[in-house]
């Protein structure tokens, strides 16, 4: 995908026959670099929609109302003790910030959970891309034994049914069904109101076309992440959520991060030799506010992860400097929850 560029060279004459002065002309070979690093930037990435739309799952009103209300229901898990929002938290940017979380139970799940903002626009959902998008997402931890740990999709329905509010919610998200609280129904509602998540920011502006929506050391970090090598996962509107990658390319990830315990990633679903060590690339949107990072919480500090990653699968020892310029980058990605969806609108 990388486009080369070349430097024009402008020669500037001194004005001795009366031309006009050009002493406060703009540089022409700096706006040449600016112009290459934009270049460089609207090739690699794009900007994010304003919603995540699916063809199968038509957005309304309706919809992502009941979606919301379900999202923040404790009464999808078993004992009523937590709800989608416990483990991605909408006023922490979609996370809990811790490195597992707790079930239904209280028991701590075996990896990170990741951030729900901007997720709906991911390949695959998971660490390990099990599922294909955040409808069918929305299904697994209801019924994963360590997360809300509900005993079938009967039992989830029945429940539903029993709230008189959702009566009327899911009569007017699914009008054209006779008998509309259903298990998939339910999926569907709450990943209406998860593609609505989108998080935006001035970086977006900026693809756009406002090439003064970033400071000098922000293109400076933009430029460093690009010359490091960042850019071989981390692309498109989420800079990565779009592939598989091995965590640990040139060395073995576990050795540089402290992780306790070595996870296979995809092999686990796959069961394909190949596949070992292997997880979904995730996605940098709001990434200075959603550590712990990578697949088990192993790194608190960003710094650290950007370093790790430079490390063990760049194969590059980057600089203090280097890694400070990249996180001044990253910051520009930290955007806003619509207000709408926080539990108190």
């Amino acid at each position: 995908m990388k486009k080369m560029y070349y430097l024009p060279f402008a020669l500037i004459v001194a004005a001795c026959a009366g031309e006009p002065e050009m002493a406060n002309d703009p540089d022409p070979i700096a706006n040449a670099v600016d112009e290459q690093l934009y270049s460089q930037a609207t090739a690699l990435f794009k900007a994010l929609p304003a919603q995540f739309d699916n063809p199968e799952n038509t957005l309304t009103p309706e919809k992502i109302a009941l979606g919301k209300a379900l999202y923040y229901d404790t009464r999808l898990s078993k004992d009523g003790n937590i709800s989608c929002n416990s483990c991605h938290n909408l006023e922490t940017f979609g996370v809990d910030n811790l490195p597992f979380s707790p079930g239904d139970d209280g028991t701590l799940g075996d990896r990170n959970s990741p951030t729900v903002l901007n997720a709906a626009g991911h390949f695959a959902q998971f660490w390990d891309g099990r599922m294909a998008d955040v409808e069918e997402q929305a299904g697994g931890p209801v019924l994963n034994p360590v997360e809300m740990a509900m005993p079938s999709e009967d039992f989830t329905v029945k429940r539903l049914k029993g709230v008189p509010e959702y009566q009327a919610m899911f009569a007017a998200a699914f009008p054209e069904d006779k008998d509309p609280i259903t298990f998939k129904n339910m999926q569907k509602a709450i990943g209406a109101f998860e593609r609505t998540l989108a998080t935006p920011t001035r970086w977006d502006k900026f693809l756009a076309g406002e090439k003064t929506a970033l400071n000098a050391e922000e293109l400076a970090g933009l430029k460093t992440f690009i010359d490091a090598g960042c850019i071989t996962c981390h692309t498109g509107a989420n800079l990565g959520g779009h592939m598989f990658q091995k965590f640990g390319l040139m060395l073995n990830y576990w050795e540089h991060t402290g992780s306790k315990n070595v996870d296979d990633g995809r092999f686990k679903v796959t069961q394909n030799e190949a596949d070992k060590f292997f997880f979904k690339v995730p996605g940098l949107r709001n990434i200075t506010k959603t550590g712990p990072y990578f697949h088990d919480g192993s790194v608190a500090d960003l710094n650290k992860a950007v370093s790790v990653m430079a490390i063990v699968q760049l194969n590059k020892d980057l600089s203090e400097a280097e890694i400070a310029s990249i996180v001044t980058f990253l910051n520009t990605l930290t955007g806003e929850v619509p207000a709408s969806a926080l539990a108190s609108k």
